[in-house]
């Protein structure tokens, strides 16, 4: 871990200069990012052997704990935001010293969220619809992963210290060794030792804790190597959380939105419904590689604010915009030509097939706009901006809710719900470019 302290002397060549800076971040962080998800579909590779009901109980557990963790996102992005603020203004142990109030934040949230999924996991299961035969499958899995989600924020703080600090490689390096520990234990436990969907919760629990570990002993070494202290501070703790609060906002908004597309599209009809899964699939995916670039801005945009290099933070900013249109039009092209071959991976069905068709060209045409607001997203975060993006997502939702809720009404099929759905990513794109053109977001200091 060999963070920059500063923003570099200006080169004869700050676009090259930028661009090297993106890559060399957002590169390693997409692989990470593709990394997480590997761990459901491993399970759930693994689980599906022992059988139907157990497979659809993993699917319920599965479902509850994304959700719950990915409400905690703002532990990383808030980290970052602080940390690469501290690294730009030269003061390394005070940038640790606020990723370990982070990482005790996690701690202390992780150990409310076991208090709470504990005695709940059979009302929790039940709320989300699981049959009879599944349901006893994915309390169990729920209870033993629940023990695993104090580790799993854990990791989320760390890895905005660590991008904070302007180092990538390390989360895609602990990402990959995660994977693949989980996937061994994971079928070590489930048939080797025999403990079925069960062995496979404990599987992901050991190996969540792995990761936990190896990234506390790089924060501690840091801690250690620049004197930062390593007992949680109080007032640091409430710091980190009353900055994550609106980033929190953001989050659930956004969830939000998602939860209501997919209960719109249930409204259409089970053609619908399974294209929707589909396209959905699709554009998450397509979201790893423009949120990689957003991460690169969080640390980048951070680090220059830090260092009182206002000039530096719009460069890398209009920069990063132009990385974010180019990766979106390269990504909408290559939908728009692989989605004939792309379809038949999930289904033969050919009514879903022609209702997922036109949904995907929306996808595909709506991604130069997705790159724009997944970088100015970013840009935000790194500079502390999170009130204002709150305030955007609750206007983005209430635009949204009307529209998506108008398409079984007005009789539109998939393609209008997606419709509607780029037109949420057009409000955000105007709310983030106002107040990117406003400049109010340029706030220098190792502190906003």
């Amino acid at each position: 871990m060999v963070p920059m302290t500063q923003a570099p002397a200006r080169s004869r060549s700050p676009r090259g200069r930028h661009d090297r800076e993106i890559i060399a971040l957002a590169v390693p962080a997409f692989g990470a990012l593709v990394a997480e998800p590997l761990f459901v579909m491993a399970d759930s590779a693994i689980v599906g052997h022992l059988g139907t009901a157990q497979l659809a109980g993993l699917g319920v557990a599965s479902a509850l704990l994304t959700t719950a963790v990915s409400v905690f996102v703002f532990l990383a992005y808030a980290t970052t935001a602080a940390v690469s603020r501290r690294v730009g203004a030269d003061d390394l142990q005070s940038a640790i010293r606020q990723g370990m109030d982070g990482i005790w934040l996690a701690l202390l949230l992780g150990a409310a969220v076991i208090a709470v999924v504990l005695p709940t996991a059979p009302f929790l299961v039940d709320l989300f619809g699981a049959s009879d035969t599944a349901a006893p499958y994915a309390i169990t899995y729920l209870r033993i992963s629940s023990l695993g989600i104090p580790a799993m924020l854990v990791v989320l703080a760390a890895t905005g210290v660590l991008r904070g600090l302007q180092d990538t490689r390390t989360p895609l390096y602990v990402a990959v060794a995660g994977f693949v520990a989980n996937a061994a234990l994971n079928a070590g436990l489930v048939y080797g030792a025999g403990l079925g969907i069960a062995g496979s919760a404990w599987g992901t629990v050991i190996a969540q804790c792995g990761m936990a570990a190896v990234y506390l002993v790089v924060v501690v070494r840091g801690a250690r190597r620049h004197g930062a202290s390593l007992r949680p501070d109080l007032a640091g703790i409430r710091a980190s959380a009353q900055a994550g609060v609106p980033l929190l906002v953001r989050t659930l908004s956004l969830r939000a939105i998602l939860m209501i597309t997919t209960a719109v599209a249930a409204r259409l009809g089970d053609a619908d419904i399974a294209a929707h899964q589909i396209v959905l699939s699709l554009w998450s995916l397509l979201a790893f590689a423009l949120d990689a670039i957003a991460i690169a801005g969080q640390a980048i945009i951070g680090r220059y604010l830090g260092a009182g290099d206002d000039r530096g933070a719009r460069d890398v900013c209009r920069r990063m915009v132009g990385w974010g249109i180019a990766v979106g039009v390269v990504l909408g092209v290559l939908v728009v030509i692989t989605r004939p071959a792309f379809l038949p991976l999930f289904t033969g069905d050919a009514t879903v097939k022609d209702s997922a068709l036109p949904a995907l060209v929306v996808v595909a045409l709506s991604q130069p706009v997705c790159g724009v607001v997944y970088v100015l997203d970013g840009v935000l975060m790194g500079a502390g901006d999170g009130p204002y993006l709150a305030r955007a997502m609750l206007l983005t939702l209430a635009v949204f809710t009307p529209v998506a809720l108008l398409v079984p009404a007005l009789g539109g099929g998939l393609t209008a719900l997606w419709a509607a759905m780029a037109l949420m990513m057009t409000v955000r794109l105007v709310t983030l470019w106002v107040r990117t053109r406003s400049g109010r977001w340029v706030v220098t200091g190792a502190t906003r």
